[in-house]
């Protein structure tokens, strides 16, 4: 009987240590997929705003704006011309410098952004975690200085990406602080109540952030 009690009390302290370790690389591994799907949804935010002067809160109209949209393609160069009002005033001409922005074509925003990829097409869905997750979007403008700047967030509960993990280190995970770990509850990419484009995780989440 002592026996197996000391054994259970050893198994139960291995899996006490070993139970953090497999969520840790559980939790790591799909970081990395949801944080890959929040970057291209901030890619195409950008391009958005870049076109349209504005971030769009409906996945279904960002995915259409990307399949028919064109960036302006412009060169800007430095000029100078005859001042008139100079010129009439000292009876001599006079010139003023000014900058003159040519366009010169277009390009697909498809092409520029995911080039053959229709990953795009899917990147509403939530890659892992929980089946038929999707991640919230938002978007809409704040006030700075009597100024109306666009904002947008793109979000997913860090409870929907590990929930078949076990509890107690979703709540733990959940209440992390740390400069090298995701902080809070959710994954996200932007604001709502700052000029943020940024995502909450830390560089060794996404190397090519």
């Amino acid at each position: 009987m002592l026996v197996q009690l000391i054994a259970f009390l050893g198994y139960q302290t291995f899996m006490s240590v070993y139970n953090p370790i497999l969520f840790n690389q559980t939790k790591e591994k799909r970081y990395a997929q949801v944080i890959e799907s929040l970057i291209d949804i901030r890619d195409a935010q950008l391009a958005h705003k870049q076109v349209t002067g504005r971030f769009s809160d409906d996945f279904n109209k960002l995915v259409t704006f990307i399949d028919t949209a064109k960036f302006t393609i412009t060169q800007r160069r430095d000029t100078s011309v005859v001042d008139e009002v100079l010129t009439k005033q000292f009876g001599v001409t006079m010139t003023k410098d000014m900058v003159v922005i040519d366009t010169l074509g277009y390009a697909s925003v498809k092409d520029s952004l995911f080039k053959s990829d229709n990953r795009y097409k899917t990147m509403m869905n939530v890659p892992v975690g929980e089946e038929g997750a999707k991640f919230s979007l938002k978007a809409g403008f704040i006030n700075q200085n009597d100024i109306r700047i666009p904002v947008f967030e793109a979000m997913v509960k860090k409870a929907v990406i590990l929930f078949d993990q076990d509890k107690d280190l979703i709540n733990q995970e959940n209440q992390v602080v740390s400069v090298e770990a995701v902080n809070g509850d959710a994954l996200k990419v932007g604001s709502m109540d700052e000029v943020n484009t940024n995502g909450n995780w830390p560089k060794n989440y996404a190397a090519n952030d």
